[in-house]
């Protein structure tokens, strides 16, 4: 499989993996990803901004995540916890697998990815936050190692629940 950086030819396939997200969240009764969130224009940005990548299989997208290494504004302030560590970080953001490949691992082959890029730029921490009702996006991230730290308010004020894995130098 190949993790590349996304390319503005990705676009519908990516917004296709997004909108399956956001039926299988809707179904499940979370209100995360709804509202028409993310948009074509936050995937045009983070493709722009160099922050999209895709996996594919076979010249296929099978996943798609953002990956910022700028820091998150929503992260300087962390309730009811802390995080493991104040160091530079990666965070993750988006990361969604296409509908008919869930179950397969894929995210756990993404985040390996993210772990290769950071220890590639020296960083050795990787943050993440999700609805607290995403259960299976919590599996996933604990599967991967990530430990739960707190709680963040986005700019909206939603809650999410925070999480952070530290990578061994």
């Amino acid at each position: 499989m190949e993790f590349r950086k996304a390319t503005l030819s990705d676009t519908s396939s990516i917004l296709e993996i997004i909108r399956q997200a956001q039926a299988y969240l809707k179904s499940q009764g979370i209100n995360q990803w709804q509202n028409n969130y993310p948009t074509m224009e936050t995937i045009r940005k983070d493709i722009e901004n160099q922050n999209s990548y895709v996996l594919i299989k076979d010249g296929f997208i099978l996943g798609t995540v953002a990956v910022s290494f700028d820091g998150e504004k929503t992260y300087e302030k962390i309730y009811e916890g802390e995080w493991k560590t104040n160091q530079p970080y990666a965070v993750v953001h988006r990361i969604a697998v296409r509908e008919e490949y869930k179950g397969q691992g894929l995210s756990s082959v993404i985040m390996d990815r993210i772990e290769a890029m950071c220890r590639e730029r020296g960083v050795y921490s990787i943050k993440v936050d999700t609805h607290e009702e995403n259960l299976s996006m919590q599996r996933s991230l604990q599967k991967c190692g990530f430990e739960y730290c707190g709680v963040i308010y986005l700019t909206d004020y939603s809650k999410r629940i925070a999480f952070e894995k530290v990578l061994n130098s």
